[in-house]
């Protein structure tokens, strides 16, 4: 589909965030050419975009200005007929397949939560509907805890720790290609998805591009972190809790001065943490420092 809009109209392939998106394929179904729009004003995008229940924030005036501002294919009216059409057959073919993969997703997700492990992988992202990575986490690591005996057997088995070669007096880390390839795919989904929500995984990684790695050794590093994670949820049949990750605790905690040195800021820290953490854990951190203990609920090696 995209190809086909490449080669006589690709005003529709940025109109919408996905191409294969329920109200795209009505746009393409609706819209199949160049031709179909050229008596769309903003009236009638606006109706479209309310019988479609449109929520993406942009106004009809800016989704008609960006359809176009996009380039204009050179096609003769033959050629134009004959894309048309196929335009068309494609969506009558891709509409069932993606609403096939929604009732997949759904039934995915519902068995997700009905495992006894569900709970830990779904507590790594922040999207409740994020089902389709953590059911590939639960299915390649299992539930056979014994499978896994240390956090660095499960980060090399994930692809996310490197392996030393020796040579002599000369010792590198390489890349670690005999790995379980789906396992690493999804630690690389993980970190990449954390990174842009979670502060200690972006911090993370932005600490490991600032030392010169790319993209896909950054998004390893930040990976292998989330496998010492993972592994003691696993292993302690517990969801992953930011109150107990002491990382991240150390990286947002603000504090003020104070008559006996710096005190934790609650509203601060929890502005900072934003939907990381819950009060109740800010509020158990704030109280143990105040009563000069160490917070004892922080899990070690986080």
């Amino acid at each position: 589909m995209r190809a086909e809009l490449e080669r006589f109209w690709p005003g529709p392939i940025g109109l919408f965030t996905k191409l294969d998106s329920p109200i795209s394929l009505a746009f393409l179904e609706r819209y199949p050419s160049p031709a179909d729009v050229r008596g769309l004003d903003e009236r009638r995008l606006a109706a479209f975009l309310a019988r479609q229940h449109y929520s993406g924030g942009q106004k009809p005036a800016e989704l008609l200005a960006k359809l176009r501002r996009a380039p204009e294919g050179r096609v003769g009216e033959a050629e134009l007929a004959a894309r048309r059409a196929l335009v068309l057959a494609l969506v009558a073919a891709i509409t069932p397949l993606v609403e096939q993969i929604k009732q997949l997703t759904q039934q995915i997700a519902t068995a997700l939560r009905e495992h006894p492990d569900g709970e830990i992988f779904l507590s790594l992202f922040r999207d409740p509907r994020s089902v389709v990575t953590a059911v590939e986490l639960l299915a390649e690591i299992g539930d056979c805890r014994a499978r896994y005996p240390t956090r660095d057997a499960l980060a090399a088995d994930a692809g996310q720790a490197a392996v030393a070669v020796e040579s002599g007096k000369r010792k590198t880390a390489a890349f670690r290609w005999g790995c379980n390839k789906r396992l690493r795919g999804a630690f690389c989904m993980l970190a990449d998805s954390t990174r842009h929500w979670h502060p200690w995984a972006a911090d993370r990684y932005a600490t490991a591009r600032a030392r010169g790695h790319e993209h896909p050794r950054a998004l390893r590093t930040v990976g292998r972190a989330w496998c010492r994670i993972v592994w003691r949820c696993w292993q302690d049949r517990t969801p992953y809790d930011p109150a107990r990750h002491r990382a991240l605790q150390q990286h947002v905690l603000v504090t003020i001065p104070g008559a006996s040195g710096p005190v934790p800021d609650l509203t601060a820290t929890q502005l900072m943490l934003g939907d990381t953490v819950t009060e109740p854990a800010a509020q158990r951190a704030e109280r143990e420092a105040l009563d000069g203990k160490p917070t004892s609920a922080i899990t070690p090696g986080g």
